[in-house]
């Protein structure tokens, strides 16, 4: 008994991959070749090779995990542990355009649940299912670090920020009639083989593709502004050290700007305390806002 959407065979064991045609073998041959000589170690090259092998398919299929088992010298078994743990290898065909929900915490408040259900509803498929016409596939997708720009919709990694259900209903539909679809930040969008491609590593050669980019919102860059010193958050009250003029508390108390020493987080080296610096005792030190 077989299930041939999943492609798991649960009686026989299944028959050796079909090898591929000579001359498509030629061609990864070499472009694994250029692949491997870009590590010291072989084995390190199993990630771009499987996005090789995905540009070529559209998916990560048998015969290119044992392609890539054999240029590395792996077992089948090692090459699809590794093919079935990263969710961007895909692990049956898929379309030429595989769009992606954001369904986590931010996203999915500000609308993404929504977003999701529309297209499921207008596509006609479920999640990391295909289009009839082979043109999309539709799934959720965790967290993409773009959460200014909540509820964020990709397509081939490619981001389509502040979304709506109508507007991602209006995408899809743009994506499927062939009409041309652009980012709201980064390169201009490809097919998802060419994507593949370009995360095996090799250039991306459509003029202006390079140049292209787009950065993250303001709300995520304040912290990198933070540590370069080049914003400052509202002055708080803090302990004045001995020595030092002392205000009283509430509105008379001492204010001024922390140093980035006095930033702390939970990951930052230990400080000197009370308790380990006795030349400096800690004194009370008011709440902000007090």
């Amino acid at each position: 008994m077989t299930t041939s959407r999943q492609d798991v065979s649960l009686g026989m064991p299944q028959l050796p991959a079909t090898p591929y045609p000579a001359e498509v073998r030629a061609r990864l041959d070499a472009d694994a070749k250029e692949v491997l000589a870009r590590y010291p170690g072989s084995r390190s090259a199993l990630l771009p090779l499987l996005h090789l092998v995905q540009s070529e398919e559209g998916y990560v299929s048998r015969t290119g995990i044992a392609f890539c088992a054999e240029t590395l010298d792996l077992t089948t078994a090692e090459v699809t542990a590794v093919s079935t743990f990263y969710s961007m290898y895909r692990r049956r065909p898929s379309g030429d355009y595989q769009v992606g929900v954001c369904t986590n915490t931010l996203c999915a408040v500000m609308g993404g649940d929504a977003i999701f259900d529309t297209l499921k509803e207008h596509l006609g498929v479920g999640n990391n299912e295909t289009t009839e016409d082979g043109k999309v596939t539709l799934e959720h997708i965790e967290c993409n670090a773009a959460c200014d720009f909540a509820p964020v919709v990709m397509v081939n990694w490619e981001f389509f920020d502040n979304q709506t259900p109508e507007s991602a209903t209006q995408l899809v539909d743009d994506l499927i009639a062939g009409r041309t679809v652009e980012p709201t930040r980064g390169a201009p969008l490809c097919s998802y083989k060419e994507t593949a491609r370009i995360l095996a590593g090799f250039p991306d050669e459509r003029p202006g593709a390079v140049e292209a980019t787009g950065g993250a919102g303001p709300a995520s860059l304040i912290g990198l502004k933070l540590a370069k010193g080049e914003a400052l958050p509202k002055a708080r009250v803090v302990s004045p050290r001995a020595g030092q003029p002392q205000g009283g508390q509430g509105h008379d108390a001492q204010v001024h700007d922390p140093s980035p020493a006095e930033r702390l987080s939970s990951h930052d080296a230990p400080q000197q305390t009370s308790a380990s610096d006795p030349e400096h005792p800690a004194g009370p030190a008011a709440e902000e806002g007090e």
